[in-house]
């Protein structure tokens, strides 16, 4: 049996105190093993960030246990938690990409010094990753001279340049048009089918849903899980 990539257990977080105090989530529970697209829905509120940050160690967590790429994020020093959070590949719904810099710096930019990689390792690698979103031959365009989709393609590099085995992604296709959107979901999923990495994607988006092998769904901080059918092996069945 595979381990689990992320195992969340009676995970409770709180906003507030007094009459201000409000449960974002309440005895929250799930895995995600090696390969798996689950996505985060419910409405506005809901805790879906909340939930997405903590598994990242983006957020203190308060009550319950989280185990992400075998670190216990509870028990982990600050170091430890800066380390996990080189090995996962975070994507925002915003791309957030650096206007001065060109496509292949803003990828490079995600590579570290202290990765230990020489120059040429760190160009080979944010080329491969270009690469692997169909955006090499942008490498020296600027962020302003790029469509939404192509931003959003090249924020997604950023995030696979250290070749993680876990992806977290917030709302990633939520200012994308239709069209659009479904590029970024379909590549994520070939990315993940080829890569074996794991991606937890929050969304309101229902026309992605088709995409996922798990959806879980947030209502009042409380998880309800849903199959849908799709298994690991099963080719990706175009909206």
């Amino acid at each position: 049996m595979m381990d689990a990539v992320v195992t969340v257990n009676g995970v409770t977080h709180v906003f507030g105190e007094g009459a201000q105090r409000r449960e974002a989530l309440v005895d929250v529970s799930f895995e995600l093993k090696p390969g798996e697209i689950a996505m985060l829905t419910g409405p506005s509120g809901a805790g879906k960030t909340t939930l997405l940050t903590l598994v990242g160690g983006l957020r203190s967590l308060q009550h319950g246990c989280i185990r992400t790429l075998g670190v216990e994020i509870g028990d982990a020093a600050s170091s430890d938690i800066v380390r996990l959070r080189r090995r996962i590949g975070f994507i925002l719904q915003f791309h957030n990409l650096l206007p001065a810099l060109t496509v292949e710096q803003n990828v490079r930019l995600a590579v570290e010094v202290d990765d230990g990689w020489t120059e040429d390792e760190s160009f080979g690698r944010a080329g491969a990753a270009l690469a692997a979103v169909g955006m090499e031959d942008y490498a020296y365009a600027y962020p302003q001279r790029l469509s939404g989709g192509q931003r959003q393609r090249v924020a997604i590099a950023r995030a696979l340049v250290r070749e993680p085995n876990l992806v977290l992604a917030d709302e990633p296709t939520a200012a994308l048009d239709k069209h659009t959107g479904r590029e970024i979901v379909e590549l994520l999923q070939r990315l993940s089918d080829e890569r074996g990495c794991a991606i937890l994607l929050v969304t309101h988006d229902s026309r992605i849903l088709d995409v996922a092998h798990r959806i879980l769904t947030l209502e009042d901080g409380r998880l309800q899980l849903a199959e849908t059918g799709r298994s690991r092996h099963d080719p990706l069945v175009a909206a």
